[in-house]
Order: structure tokens, then sequence, then C-alpha cells
């Protein structure tokens, strides 16, 4: 096995499970610290016996934290949620938490901490995830000078919660699916293979010491754009209706709060603002994929795979003119 024990908060998540399996493969020695273990379970098969070990920890609480970290050469925090609930808010999972794993990783002697963040973080978003993840890695950057930090645009891959979603809705409404701001926000998805690489490149190659990644695909799409390719690879042909925001401000606000809602208010704010890779004279402040050594994987060769139990005439149909 590799030199070296990694410890892996938020390892039992979507994006989690491809990068302690892709460490585990490196031969690492991974810890993964996570509020129940025993949901966690499907990671034991990632690696050899012995070789991953699940511990009970919440990163709110300070010993369960230093516990998580005492003896490790490297820490990956990937926590992150899309809605708060529970008794978790962005602040305490995004912000303090992220906060907590960096200065306990300092005390303890980590060599590398890589914080898995998103693009769009900022202080002055009007969403409060985003200001949340700024702030965390303000609190990472401040706790450890060294942290490389990563931030991802919307992650596909086999699991993922964003093309699933859309497809599922689009199958309750057939005929007509609301286009929310006319789908013009952008998108620039990015495959949880290609997160999981470049986070093996940020813990191995020193020169990512101190400096900030976004991550996105070969390609931008608007919202429409994703919408429009969902619907042909579910074999679907809805009727696009343009709806304003402030509409969808409005939908958020009175049914954001029941547990299966499709959008949060919170989420509402995010689909106005596009998620992409800086571009012009804000390029030079971060790097990219390829400055990694990652190439970008295209959403088209992979999405379509795990939308076929979407498709109108199932998932074992031939597709329509194959």
């Amino acid at each position: 096995m590799a030199a070296g024990v990694i410890t892996v908060f938020g390892g039992s998540g979507f994006i989690g499970r491809h990068i302690v399996q892709r460490l585990a493969q490196a031969g690492y020695r991974i810890r993964v610290p996570t509020r129940k273990p025993s949901l966690a379970n499907h990671l034991m098969s990632s690696g050899k016996v012995g070789q991953i070990a699940l511990m009970p920890a919440d990163i709110r609480n300070e010993h369960d934290v230093a516990a998580a970290v005492a003896g490790a050469d490297i820490v990956i925090n990937l926590v992150g949620i899309l809605k708060e609930g529970g008794g978790r808010t962005f602040g305490d999972m995004h912000a303090d938490g992220a906060g907590l794993i960096a200065r306990a990783s300092a005390k303890a002697g980590v060599r590398r901490f890589v914080q898995v963040s998103a693009i769009g973080a900022n202080k002055d978003s009007r969403s409060a995830y985003a200001r949340s993840k700024a702030e965390g890695e303000a609190q990472v950057r401040a706790a450890f000078p060294g942290a490389t930090i990563l931030r991802p645009s919307i992650v596909f891959g086999q699991g993922d919660g964003f093309f699933p979603k859309f497809a599922a809705l689009m199958r309750l409404s057939q005929f007509v699916f609301p286009l929310f701001g006319n789908g013009v926000t952008k998108f620039q998805p990015v495959f949880v293979g290609d997160v999981a690489a470049a986070v093996e490149q940020a813990i191995v190659n020193d020169a990512t010491r101190g400096k900030t990644f976004e991550l996105g695909g070969p390609a931008v799409y608007s919202f429409a754009d994703l919408l429009t390719f969902i619907a042909g690879v579910t074999e679907r042909k809805p009727f696009f209706m343009p709806i304003p925001f402030f509409l969808l401000d409005l939908m958020a606000a009175l049914t954001g709060w029941l547990p299966f809602a499709p959008v949060t208010l919170d989420q509402a704010r995010l689909l106005r603002v596009d998620n992409v890779v800086k571009a012009g004279a804000d390029s030079a402040k971060v790097g990219t994929l390829a400055d990694l050594g990652v190439q970008a994987t295209a959403l088209e060769a992979i999405v379509p795979s795990y939308l076929r139990a979407y498709r109108r005439t199932g998932q074992y149909a031939q597709p329509r003119g194959a």
C-alpha cells in the first residue's frame, strides 16, 4: 500500500465514494468519518481487507474531528449539503465544519489538506449555500494556508442528484415543462471520475499547495440545453414553457420547506447565476482540470447510461432509431 493515511470527511456521499475508491486503488489507507457508519458499509468493498476504516464522527464536534485526523498524513473535506434540515445548516456544514477540520488538521501536523468547495462560492451571494461555501474556504485558508481548494461545477455520474432529478420531473410532467428564466443560466458539468482524479493530483503534486482550481467539463451548456438533452435521452418531447425567475422564487417560497420539494428558495437563487469556470482576467486566479493534468470527460459519454430507466419505452428497449 502507498505510504500514509488519508482521512476523507464526506467520503460516504456521491463524490466521496468515487474518491475513496480511486485512492484505495492507489494503495492508500483510508479513514472515513461519518455520522452513521452503518450506512457507509458499501465503501468497504472499494479496497482490501482492513484498508478502509469507518468511524463515527460529527464535524460539529471538536473531539470527533480531532480523533479522525490524528495520525493522518492527508485530510480531504467533501462535506456538503444542498438544503438545510435535520438540524444541519449551511453554516455548520460548509463554513464552521470546514474551519474546525482545517484547524484540527494543522494542529495534528497533517501534511496535505484538500477542501472541496463549489463554483459560485461567493461571500456576497444572495444564496446562503454560496456564502457558506465562501466562508468555508476563508476559514480553511486561515487555518491551513497550504490547503488546495477545488471548486467543481455540477458533478455528473451514476448516482448524481441533477440529471436523474430532472428526468424524473420530466416523466411526471410529460407534456409541459417549466423553463425558468428562459433557461439561459449556464453550467459546465464535470464527471465525478474527473473530480476524483483532480483530488488525487492535488495530494501528490506539491505545486497545488495553497492554490484554487475550478473544475468544469469540456463544454458549457445553458439550462435549456441540458433539459433538451435529458428529454432526448429519455425519449420525451415536452413543451418547454418559459417562466420568469420571480415565479420560481414564489413557488420555492411556498413549497420549498416540504421534504420532497423540487427546489428550495436558496436553490432558486442559485439558478440565476452561471455555474462555469472563470474566464478572462479572473481565470489567472484559479487553475483548471487541465492544469491538474486531467482530461475532461463529455457528459454525452456518461449520462445516457444511467438515464435509461427514465426512457418512455423503458430501460431494456432498444433506443428509438437504433
